[in-house]
């Protein structure tokens, strides 16, 4: 399965990481450990939502959306 996932800091509730992974619980021990550059200074890192896709280019396809402008106010809305 291919999964895309929205994740929020503990520490800093305002922000929030989206991402694509094979293994959804490995990933995120990874950021929880510090081992992603782009997340390791806000961690503690909390699952918010996942979303499991089939199609590897379909859930990255989506994983582009919600980090488009109207994807971002998507999430925000929904999750």
């Amino acid at each position: 399965m291919h999964y895309v996932y929205l994740i929020r800091s503990l520490n800093f509730p305002k922000q929030t990481y989206t991402g694509y992974t094979t293994n959804i619980d490995q990933r995120l021990d990874e950021h929880n450990s510090g081992k992603s550059v782009h997340t390791q200074k806000y961690k503690p890192w909390e699952m918010v939502s996942y979303v499991a896709f089939t199609s590897k280019e379909k859930a990255l396809d989506f994983e582009r959306y919600l980090k488009s402008g109207s994807g971002r106010a998507f999430a925000a809305r929904h999750f």
